[in-house]
């Protein structure tokens, strides 16, 4: 079944939201083991972290969550855009999943979700916003024991956008993007919240498999 995204969803701060192209069913072979690595690093990491239950913040067109859901994994997720979030049910219309699996919801307030899950995961989403370590504080409210974090790791992100010849009168930044962390920066930040249990550098994202701190 086509996944649908959301083709860059501008919500009113000016933020671009969702995927602006389906990047995980892209038939481009550079796109195609890009995305392998991600794939397999965050596989690696819930193999590590063992849960039973993924609660994903950030969700955008529902890629992840179905794919945990036919996987095993109790899975639900939460998106701040509406019309990401509304995309994400169509594209799991087909499966049978609680009507509570998507919910609208920002990253600030997720406090107030229905999640009790085992590993919280929220991927390409810190970038977005303005205070990253006020969101990285609403994350630890929900961790139940892990937390898997990725964001664009620069100035590696930017240099390969320059390449393929996106976003040049931007210096290659990616439309959405106020936050830039090479893979110390940001574990730096992270760890003013969490323990970095283990570090994953799939090409061009950083991404940390974090416990959560009492």
């Amino acid at each position: 079944m086509e996944h649908r995204v959301a083709g860059g969803v501008v919500d009113e701060r000016g933020l671009v939201l969702g995927n602006t192209f389906d990047k995980y069913g892209s038939r481009n072979p550079i796109v195609r083991w890009l995305m392998k690595g991600f794939h397999d690093a965050l596989d690696e990491l819930i193999a590590v972290a063992k849960p039973s239950s993924i609660y994903e913040v950030g969700c955008g067109e529902g890629y992840w969550v179905a794919r945990w859901h036919a996987e095993g994994y109790a899975a639900a997720g939460c998106d701040v855009s509406g019309e990401v979030i509304a995309l994400a049910r169509a594209n799991t219309a087909h499966i049978e999943m609680p009507s509570s699996t998507f919910d609208v919801c920002d990253i600030y307030d997720v406090a107030r979700t229905p999640s009790a899950s085992e590993l919280v995961v929220c991927c390409e989403v810190l970038e977005h916003i303005e205070d990253p370590l006020r969101g990285l504080r609403a994350l630890r409210a929900i961790a139940g024991d892990y937390v898997i974090l990725s964001v664009p790791r620069e100035p590696l992100w930017r240099a390969l956008n320059m390449v393929r010849g996106k976003y040049l009168v931007d210096g290659g930044n990616t439309p959405g993007h106020i936050q830039h962390w090479s893979a110390r920066s940001f574990r730096r930040l992270v760890e003013e919240v969490f323990d970095v249990v283990e570090v994953k550098s799939p090409i061009p994202w950083t991404m940390l498999l974090c416990r959560r701190r009492d």
